[in-house]
């Protein structure tokens, strides 16, 4: 029964700050990322991230970024339906796992992307008002993205290039969300979509 301030963004809407030096996970550092988001206001533009990106606010070719992705961008890579979906944006291009994952339709979504830097990377979701978290894909990284080349600047609500030019065609809403060094456990994701539940969205 308490009201909960989002950033709610549009196109040519984005946030980014340099992190680098103040504690963001860089290079092939493993990192943990989850959000809460809204699965009614999306759109298919690139790229709705929230996650470890570019210090210059422009593309740099490679595994330069590490970020959650949520939308319906078909562009590079989708999951079945006409979404929207959880996916992972690691520059040129987001990465889903596996192209038989379900549109994603909760008003409230929880979404989890964890990479450890080297081999391995997931994806994970549920809704954010009830139930247990889903395994997307977890699995080795995708080619080209071993080893990871993270930069350290936090971005949301676009890719690479956020602010630079205002340019960012995605939208999307942000409730809470959090980036943290390491590569979470499921049991450690679990208890965060707990205390997110516990929270009441929506009621």
């Amino acid at each position: 029964s308490h009201k909960v301030y989002s950033l709610y963004t549009n196109t040519s809407q984005a946030y980014w700050h340099d992190g680098s030096k103040s504690g963001m996970p860089l290079s092939s550092a493993p990192q943990g990322i989850y959000m809460v988001t809204s699965g009614t206001h999306f759109n298919g533009g690139c790229c709705y991230d929230y996650g470890d990106g570019e210090t210059s606010r422009t593309y740099v070719a490679g595994p330069s970024m590490d970020s959650i992705y949520f939308g319906s961008c078909t562009i590079w890579a989708h999951g079945a339906g006409s979404g929207p979906w959880i996916m992972a944006d690691m520059e040129d291009g987001m990465v889903i796992g596996n192209s038989n994952t379900p549109s994603i339709t909760y008003k409230y979504v929880t979404a989890i992307e964890k990479n450890n830097g080297t081999t391995e990377w997931a994806l994970r979701g549920g809704d954010a008002t009830t139930g247990a978290l889903s395994t997307i894909y977890k699995g080795a990284l995708p080619g080209g993205k071993n080893p990871m080349k993270k930069q350290g600047s936090v971005v949301l609500g676009a890719g690479g290039d956020c602010c630079y030019s205002n340019n960012t065609a995605s939208s999307g809403t942000f409730y809470e969300g959090a980036i943290v060094a390491g590569y979470p456990s499921d049991a450690t994701e679990d208890a965060v979509q707990a205390n997110v539940i516990s929270a009441g969205y929506g009621k």
